[in-house]
């Protein structure tokens, strides 16, 4: 067999396998991020990064794949549906409820796909000694969203779907709720070349329904107004101004992706792991902030919630309470940690006992207006 047929059919496989291991979609690209590449500098002069300083970091490397893989010339990327919900709106309209973005419920996404792209590695290996190939001498690495790679720009290009006005990858057949990773490659694969069009229209609903008016613009995101951002990535105070607009959404946010439209078309993934634990998807935000130290790490152990610490879940957590309706039992709890230890719990205990003792002034949360019941 012609070495090209024998790459047509290991590319094949690729696909097959990756189905057979639980990815929903497997597609092959030899992407150009030259204009990719090109928003990113734009966005990061603009300061849209807030304190993420490693969105700027590692150059040429981020948007040139043989720079940060030796030799790759082509990159494997898979799509993984984690929807296991659909009592999201349910949750967001009852501000004693915590919302924690859907995609963090379960098990952390990101070793579960790494190992199934290792095993899709190991699969390639073996092809390639079956069919004499070794002298194409081969080189890869998996990449689950934990390296400078550009995997929205990429999955773009292989056909996953398109860069929608939330800056997310939709899918005119799955929407939005899934997961992205890739593998660089150094073997010359063929590639898929059905992008899909962009089929946002006219439509901006994620744009209105952003509870902080994180978006200046379509397609562009202000990480600094972003709840993601905010409750995950900031290590500092959140603005108090920023406060009474973040509702219950104590880990995450996933407006955008509620309201759009072409998430009708999603659907609830089949995978175990990403199953909700402790009832982490209909839970009182004063359970969760009761939790002691022992309980939250114990309770989020292998889930992407951990990565915050405690700190930052208490912080958060009370500005879910500093939001919900003034009760005695959020008040008698916020009171219990006025002496923590650390000064960003203390700062927004006493900003959510001071709403809890002043209800008059708190805002509510408009966002869930937008959406149906």
């Amino acid at each position: 067999m012609p070495e090209t047929d024998k790459l047509n059919d290991l590319a094949k496989k690729v696909k097959a396998w990756g189905l057979e291991l639980g990815f929903q979609q497997v597609a092959i690209s030899q992407p150009d991020l030259s204009s990719a590449s090109k928003n990113l500098l734009d966005w990061l002069a603009k300061g849209y990064q807030g304190s993420m300083q490693w969105m700027a970091e590692h150059g040429e490397k981020r948007y040139t794949p043989d720079q940060l893989v030796e030799k790759t010339l082509r990159v494997i990327s898979v799509r993984m549906d984690y929807l296991t919900d659909s009592n999201m709106i349910a949750v967001l309209k009852d501000d004693n409820k915590a919302y924690i973005s859907r995609y963090a419920l379960g098990r952390d996404y990101h070793k579960l796909i790494r190992k199934r792209l290792a095993k899709l590695g190991k699969k390639i290996e073996a092809e390639i000694d079956f069919h004499g190939l070794n002298h194409l001498q081969l080189t890869q690495r998996p990449f689950v969203d934990s390296a400078p790679v550009m995997e929205k720009p990429i999955a773009e290009q292989a056909g996953l779907g398109w860069i929608g006005k939330n800056t997310l990858i939709i899918n005119d057949k799955a929407g939005s709720w899934f997961f992205l990773g890739e593998i660089y490659i150094s073997l010359e694969l063929p590639v898929d070349t059905s992008e899909q069009t962009n089929k946002c229209g006219n439509c901006r609903a994620c744009l209105k329904v952003c509870p902080t008016n994180a978006f200046p613009e379509p397609y562009v995101l202000d990480a600094r107004r972003c709840i993601s951002y905010l409750t995950i990535e900031s290590q500092e105070p959140i603005p108090e101004e920023l406060r009474p607009l973040m509702g219950n959404r104590v880990f995450g946010c996933d407006d955008c992706q509620i309201i759009c439209p072409w998430n009708r078309y999603s659907s609830k993934t089949n995978e175990i792991d990403f199953s909700p634990r402790h009832n982490l998807d209909d839970s009182d935000l004063v359970t969760l902030f009761e939790w002691t130290e022992k309980e939250f790490l114990n309770n989020t152990e292998g889930s992407p919630i951990r990565r915050i610490g405690y700190q930052r879940w208490l912080r958060n957590l009370s500005v879910g309470l500093g939001n919900a309706p003034a009760s005695q039992r959020i008040i008698d709890a916020l009171s219990k940690r006025v002496n923590d230890p650390s000064a960003l719990v203390r700062e927004h205990v006493l900003w959510a006992l001071g709403r809890q003792q002043a209800p008059h002034l708190q805002t509510s949360d408009d966002s869930v207006k937008f959406f149906k019941a």
